[in-house]
């Protein structure tokens, strides 16, 4: 059996995922389209410290739990202090470029949000994250895939792409996907010059043959539509780091209108066991690439937000009290930020408080809204998914509530 996935590597990795047969790919790509509403999803690998990224400044608790590792409260730190939101909930210092979002209410805060299943392995946290089905290991595909499949009006691969060098198992499925290293890398030539396209041309496989040569007619329309060199809009400067360029590459992919609907990417480096650090230190300055980068795409989307939503997760929280190397380890509730024009500003959720008797399994920050809760609101809310689709998008699970983040 011919595969369904054709991987091309330039200088970077480039997978395309076929849910059609290959004669469709170079009209699909051609067919560039309207503007959509599109959703960014953006993973926090490796488990945000979200007690230190959204600082609960006005519970006594997290500071007596922390006490070299907090941040602190508005006002009080010399070096740095939280920056207050509503009185209560800060952001850390280090995501001052996210303020004048909060300001002008569209960055919503989903905090003590989580998945049900109470596991504190990161690869098990994860699959269940993009997969959307918690405790279920068998489920093949990821629901940002089960989307495109459910809501397929075109068979257009440019509908759902990820700025990675893999393909995200949330995007992993029969609907067509992409996963490219950036636009300028989904080139046509491999290593010491050899011609990837002339491989395939030449193939013996006709079948693989006909792929290869639709693959790279998409690559080019790709390109033509997202036109080279892109430049961010005046005043926009993202990271000058992978996950910047990241951003970057979205940004071009949207503005340009090739029918993008669903973008990913991602950053690592958030398992901070030992020296976190609070106001500087390890997650300071992770933090201030991962806030730079979204308040220059967001900046970089111009009008193009007031039909984005960009949501932000990561596979579970931290540990409410500090360990004894100045960091934190695995824990349960984290929080989850959505921003774009049609988000509904503030901090929503219930919070369940710190205090030993309300933490999950004694330790840990409770779960308060399901993860789903946020997804499923996006799907709806912000895509116009009908309920039938929703079903398909989250097998078995229906909403519990609604966490308020998408405007009527």
């Amino acid at each position: 059996m011919t595969s369904r996935r054709i991987f091309l590597k330039s200088g970077a990795m480039a997978m395309l995922s076929l849910g059609f047969a290959p004669s469709f790919l170079g009209r699909a790509a051609a067919a560039v389209t309207g503007r959509k509403r599109l959703v960014i999803a953006i993973f926090q690998r490796g488990a945000v410290d979200g007690l230190n990224m959204i600082v609960p400044h006005g519970e006594a608790e997290y500071y007596r739990l922390r006490p070299t590792i907090a941040i602190p409260q508005p006002g009080a730190g010399r070096m740095g202090s939280a920056i207050d939101l509503d009185g209560f909930f800060g952001l850390h210092p280090s995501m001052a470029p996210l303020k004048p979002l909060w300001d002008n209410h569209s960055l919503a805060i989903v905090h003590a949000c989580g998945s049900p299943d109470n596991t504190r392995s990161h690869f098990d946290a994860q699959d269940y994250m993009e997969t959307a089905t918690p405790g279920v290991k068998s489920t093949r595909d990821g629901w940002l895939n089960r989307y495109l499949q459910a809501s397929a009006k075109e068979r257009n691969p440019l509908r759902g792409v990820a700025l990675a060098r893999t393909m995200p198992r949330s995007l992993e499925g029969a609907a067509p996907a992409l996963a490219i290293g950036s636009v300028d890398e989904f080139g046509v030539r491999g290593n010491a010059g050899a011609s990837f396209e002339d491989q395939y041309s030449t193939s013996s496989d006709r079948l693989l043959s006909a792929a290869g040569n639709d693959a790279f007619d998409a690559m080019r329309t790709l390109q033509r539509a997202a036109g080279t060199p892109y430049r961010p809009a005046q005043g926009v400067e993202y990271p000058s780091t992978p996950f910047g360029k990241a951003l970057e590459e979205i940004a071009r992919l949207a503005v340009a209108d090739v029918g993008l609907e669903i973008a990913f990417t991602e950053l690592g480096n958030w398992d901070h066991h030992v020296n976190e650090g609070a106001v500087t230190g390890q997650i300071a300055t992770r933090l201030d690439e991962f806030t730079r980068g979204l308040a220059a795409l967001a900046a970089d989307l111009g009008d193009r937000l007031a039909d984005t939503v960009i949501v932000t997760m990561s596979e579970f929280g931290r540990a409410v009290a500090e360990n004894g190397n100045g960091g934190t380890d695995h824990g349960h509730g984290n929080a989850m930020m959505v921003i774009g024009g049609n988000v509904k500003g503030g901090v929503h959720g219930t919070w369940p408080g710190l205090a030993e008797a309300r933490r999950f399994e004694g330790r840990d920050l409770a779960v308060t809204t399901d993860f789903r809760d946020v997804f499923s609101e996006i799907v709806t809310g912000h895509l116009g998914a009908s309920r039938e689709t929703l079903s398909k998008v989250f097998p078995g699970y229906a909403p519990a509530s609604s966490p308020g983040v998408i405007r009527a």
